[in-house]
């Protein structure tokens, strides 16, 4: 039973010693002859490993970035609707400018001047206007100023042309 098929076969009268050494030896220099194809066939292995993990740790990167991303804006998104100030029984229109449309915002006497003087600024997010501090603008702007729909800086108004024209308080557009 532990006998091989070859030695069943000699036994059996089917071939003769002459074969089986035959194709022992043939099998021998297969072997032999294969280790050769198998050491090209290594390093083409190896290289297509070593292509596979460099694939993966850029994967790995992109998806590490992506998460990074993801979590500033889930942050960002917290701070600005943890901070935003209410803007509850607002009877001025403050009008702004959102791309190419025109956007009005109902707040109070306060919060007007706010806005006018630089303290206040307006910042998109999602499909809503809020109504932060200008501390906040700092931290919103280092990462996305494209959320900054207002911020006026007060300027040196030595420059301004037009400082002995002073602009009534109740002019609205």
């Amino acid at each position: 039973m532990g006998n091989s098929l070859q030695d069943q076969l000699l036994k059996a009268g089917l071939v003769s010693q002459q074969q089986a050494k035959q194709t022992r030896s043939k099998k021998r220099k297969n072997k032999r002859a294969s280790g050769g194809d198998d050491a090209a066939s290594r390093q083409e292995a190896a290289k297509a490993a070593a292509l596979k993990r460099k694939r993966d740790r850029e994967l790995n990167r992109e998806r590490d970035e992506e998460a990074k991303r993801k979590a500033e804006l889930v942050a960002l998104w917290q701070l600005i609707r943890d901070n935003r100030i209410s803007r509850d029984g607002g009877d001025v229109a403050y009008n702004f400018s959102d791309g190419k449309a025109l956007k009005r915002l109902y707040v109070n006497a306060e919060q007007h001047a706010g806005l006018v003087d630089g303290t206040l600024a307006i910042v998109r997010q999602d499909d809503f206007y809020a109504l932060v501090s200008s501390q906040l603008v700092e931290r919103i702007a280092a990462y996305d100023p494209s959320l900054i729909l207002v911020h006026n800086t007060p300027g040196d108004d030595a420059d301004d042309e037009y400082a002995d024209f002073k602009v009534p308080d109740d002019l609205m557009w």
